[in-house]
């Protein structure tokens, strides 16, 4: 199937991968989740960012990247890709997030309400600063590999992330 499947190498980084799969599958659905708001379009994409990294594996080359922070690049383009074909949602309706059971009609209420100010709140970052609230929180990345997704440096990552954070207190803390 592939040219190149029964060198070391290539078996090495099949390896690598299949590990990634087990560790990240779920870290990558909820990053594109978090930016589409489809759980099975999500699970779709996940899926085809894997395969698309199976298929170029004998392109990747460690050069300072790991193979997760590969992966996230691969989703990242799937999600640009995906709203260039005119999804219509961009952002997680977050009032439609599952929450656990729970017999309390007010706990709910209450939840689903804080819910709704967090996408509020979350819909006025810039661009960029939801990018590394999403790398960074949905994706569980460290602010190294977050910058190496959006070609920054780590400190830069941890300043927008810093940011972020202050102005969705005081988006919250406003109302």
């Amino acid at each position: 199937m592939y040219a190149e499947r029964g060198s070391g190498k290539r078996r090495s980084k099949e390896a690598a991968l299949a590990a990634l799969y087990d560790d990240y599958y779920d870290k990558i659905v909820w990053y594109i989740f978090a930016r589409i708001g489809d759980r099975a379009e999500s699970e779709d994409l996940a899926g085809e960012a894997f395969l698309r990294a199976l298929r170029s594996l004998d392109s990747y080359k460690e050069r300072g990247i790991p193979m997760h922070a590969w992966l996230f690049k691969i989703a990242h383009n799937l999600i640009v890709d995906h709203l260039r074909r005119g999804a219509k949602r961009k952002t997680v309706p977050i009032d439609k997030v599952e929450v656990a059971e729970v017999s309390n009609p007010q706990a709910i209420a209450e939840s689903n309400m804080e819910q709704a100010r967090l996408a509020s709140a979350l819909d006025q970052l810039t661009p960029a600063q939801r990018q590394v609230i999403e790398l960074r929180f949905f994706g569980g990345l460290t602010s190294e590999d977050a910058g190496r997704i959006l070609n920054k440096r780590s400190g830069a990552v941890r300043e927008m992330q810093s940011a972020a954070i202050s102005r969705l207190r005081k988006l919250l803390h406003e109302e």
